[in-house]
């Protein structure tokens, strides 16, 4: 599905970007887990989070969607789920796949995992490291422990300690829900503080989770194992991760004047917004609230002129799905910006630090990549707008997609994307939502 995005007028307008996904996968994966009927509101519909209601549905919940947005799940318990009558297949989705690893892994059934070219690409070491600790077994894999993987819950879960080797909200997660099966206490210390969504939903659901800090900049979580976890009712703020889109394309074209409603303002998702501030972004909250233990806002984003900044490498998991889209903002600053610690990048739906470059190379923007740094020379202050007029290959990967697409708005020449078709995984109806702010692409 190739699609191209021309210069743009003016974008103006009130819109709500689809439900945040990391909260989509856990409400559904906790309420799954829970005894009662869980009641989600605003739930991301996209590919990702529907492959982790399938996946739900084959593990024994009653899962039904009830209206747009709105879903119910009937849980099983903790250590209740059924064995899958077929391969549970999360298509591309990493976080899906990676959190319900762990929440069988805590549960006596055998599954299948497994997912498309992409997810068959990406490591599933990491996770399954501590769950085979937990007493989980791989029976079938790929060399490399890739998908598709074949997991052995534990019939008797063993509690652990992890400090998590790389900074990782999924490996994280993923021994959390494999701890609600064990006795005592399952602990994840991490050196650099990651999201916290799966903390904060744990005690929604009921669950006895305590966080302490570690460290200048890491946190130690403490999980009592085998509570009763009580049905809940979630309402999904929108997703930052997909705002940054309609967010970024508001800061470059000019005399654009947006507003994003209901906005998760969690601080450690939010890396994008205070960077782009940094830069010189003109970006409001409005009507600051909580709803279901996270911060919400709405957010003003005016056209703004931006200066290269660097990035600190302890800001990436605060921000590691917007890098792609930073480094297109970056391409219109005055002076150079430089995102240090990016290893991460590499091991997404596509490498996209190479993908990102290879974004703004195709379109005149001179970048380069050291290490695991990104610098980009921006194009603004006097030195005209950057030429576009490339054609970007997306490697299957929305987040490419989508940061070319944006760029393309503000460019001197359109800009093409080869395959636009994965953008649905994440932000389903983002074409429509740009366009009904004045956005030309086709």
């Amino acid at each position: 599905m190739p699609l191209t995005a021309r210069g743009a007028r003016p974008l103006a307008g009130r819109i709500r970007v689809p439900g945040d996904k990391s909260i989509s996968h856990r409400a559904l994966i906790l309420g799954a887990l829970a005894v009662g009927r869980t009641t989600v509101m605003g739930l991301l519909e996209g590919e990702d989070v529907l492959a982790t209601a399938q996946a739900m549905r084959l593990l024994g919940a009653t899962v039904t969607r009830t209206g747009p947005g709105a879903w119910t799940v009937e849980g099983v318990g903790v250590g209740g789920f059924a064995a899958p009558p077929e391969t549970l297949d999360f298509g591309n989705s990493g976080t899906g796949c990676r959190l319900v690893m762990g929440a069988v892994a805590g549960a006596p059934v055998t599954a299948m995992f497994d997912g498309d070219a992409s997810l068959r690409r990406r490591p599933m070491r990491r996770i399954l490291e501590p769950l085979l600790r937990m007493g989980a077994t791989v029976v079938q894999a790929v060399e490399g422990d890739r998908l598709p993987v074949m997991l052995a819950g534990a019939r008797d879960p063993i509690p652990i300690e992890y400090a998590t080797p790389v900074p990782s909200a999924q490996v994280k997660s993923a021994v959390l829900l494999a701890g609600l099966s064990a006795p005592g206490h399952t602990v994840v210390v991490e050196t650099e503080a990651t999201r916290d969504h799966t903390e904060k939903m744990l005690a929604h659901f009921g669950a006895d989770v305590t966080v302490v800090q570690e460290g200048p900049h890491g946190r130690r979580i403490t999980l009592v194992g085998r509570p009763e976890l009580r049905a809940a009712s979630v309402v999904v703020p929108s997703d930052p991760s997909s705002a940054a889109f309609p967010l970024v394309a508001a800061l470059l074209v000019p005399g654009s004047d947006v507003f994003l409603a209901n906005v998760m303002t969690n601080p450690l998702r939010t890396g994008l917004i205070a960077t782009l501030r940094e830069m010189g972004a003109r970006i409001e909250e409005v009507g600051a609230r909580q709803d279901g233990g996270e911060a919400m806002a709405d957010l003003r984003v005016r056209a703004s002129a931006l200066s290269g900044v660097e990035v600190p490498p302890d800001r990436a998991p605060a921000m590691i799905d917007e890098y792609p889209v930073l480094a297109v903002a970056a391409a219109f600053a005055r002076g150079t910006t430089v995102m240090r610690g990016l290893k991460e990048l590499r091991v997404k739906e596509s490498d996209r630090l190479a993908a990102t470059a290879d974004l703004l190379r195709a379109n005149g923007v001179a970048v380069d990549i050291q290490g695991d740094d990104m610098i980009v020379e921006g194009q603004g202050a006097g030195r005209g707008l950057p030429p576009g007029g490339g054609l970007v290959a997306t490697h299957m990967d929305h987040r490419i997609a989508m940061s070319a697409l944006v760029m393309g708005l503000a460019t001197e020449k359109p800009v093409a994307v080869d395959d636009a078709a994965f953008i649905a995984t994440s932000f389903p109806g983002f074409v429509e939502t740009m366009r009904g702010l004045g956005a030309d692409i086709g």
